[in-house]
């Protein structure tokens, strides 16, 4: 797998692994044909795949925001085939209301509460 996808892939699994999350099966399937790009698949329990990519050469904390956005996507559907909770990962504050959402924020990757913007943690560094 391509170096710069696998680093930025590897804060959001961390977080994915915690309670609440589901893990994937991370292939090394590229599916993006553009010279910049590096990218995979992603499998959910029920065989079902969803692509990500990111854009080379982009600063680290971009790439892992892009990435979380798109393994937030992942869970999503993959949590509700399991039939569990969907609001991956769920906001501490409002956690029967809405997911975190994954913002650059004093140049880092941040989970932040969409309702009121309060950063809740580093990704990477969720807590159960």
């Amino acid at each position: 797998m391509e170096r710069e996808l696998a680093a930025a892939l590897e804060p959001i699994l961390s977080d994915l692994g915690k309670p609440g999350g589901v893990q994937p099966d991370l292939r090394d399937e590229p599916w993006r044909e553009e010279p910049q790009t590096a990218s995979a698949f992603l499998y959910a329990p029920d065989g079902s795949g969803r692509g990500i990519s990111i854009d080379l050469g982009l600063p680290t904390v971009t790439q892992v925001v892009a990435l979380a956005d798109q393994v937030q996507e992942w869970a999503v559907e993959a949590l509700w085939s399991l039939r569990r909770a969907t609001n991956w990962p769920p906001c501490p504050q409002h956690p029967e209301s809405h997911p975190l959402a994954a913002v650059v924020r004093a140049d880092r990757a941040v989970w932040i509460c969409p309702t009121v913007g309060t950063e809740i943690s580093e990704i990477g560094t969720l807590t159960s």
